[in-house]
């Protein structure tokens, strides 16, 4: 009886300990390269789906990704899930929604890696990479027309973009989700003002 109860025990432990491992596995990163196109991502289907692909390649499988975008039908912070979200090292960088979107959130340069762990290129770095796409305010809502919903690479858009190292320039410098516009919305364009067309990638299961 008492092995039976020691068995039953070893097997409750080990099963905690996979969750606890599954929970922590990747559930968030930022993309390690624009899809081609600058902003315009093929619209918000066309963005989650390359976050898929990006974290099957990095070898994560099983889990619906969402792109942390805004459009004119859906704001950022409600398409990402209920959290907690962790990068490819295990690091948590939000609880949840209202945590993401507050002081309190763990995005900086060394924790808001790409989907492999790597650290991208931030202010001071060459090149500078730490424009992220976003089209929201610092509550993870629409502003302007976010590229015409990441349809259009013209130059004479424009997109909300984070920083992602916490510094720099713009209306708010060390805003994750809401630093400034971009001056357009071609590669060419995005790349001018520090960026690279990258944006963050969630988990929403």
């Amino acid at each position: 009886m008492k092995f039976r109860r020691l068995t039953v025990i070893a097997v409750a432990l080990s099963l905690s300990t996979a969750a606890t491992a599954q929970d922590q596995a990747m559930s968030f990163f930022i993309t390690s390269i624009n899809p081609g196109n600058g902003a315009d991502l093929g619209g918000i289907e066309s963005a989650d789906a390359y976050c898929g692909s990006l974290a099957e390649a990095a070898g994560v499988s099983g889990k619906t990704w969402a792109a942390y975008l805004s459009t004119s039908t859906e704001n950022a912070r409600d398409r990402i899930g209920e959290g907690p979200w962790f990068n490819a090292n295990g690091e948590q960088v939000a609880a949840d929604v209202d945590d993401l979107h507050s002081e309190a959130n763990n995005i900086s340069k060394t924790a808001a890696v790409d989907e492999t762990g790597a650290v991208i290129n931030g202010r001071g770095d060459e090149p500078n990479r730490h424009d992220i796409l976003t089209g929201s305010d610092n509550q993870g809502m629409l502003v302007g027309d976010a590229c015409m919903d990441w349809t259009s690479s013209a130059s004479d858009g424009s997109a909300m973009v984070g920083h992602h190292d916490r510094t720099g320039g713009g209306d708010d410098p060390t805003s994750w989700n809401a630093a400034h516009g971009s001056r357009g919305c071609s590669l060419e364009d995005l790349r001018g003002t520090g960026g690279d067309g990258l944006y963050y990638c969630f988990a929403v299961d």
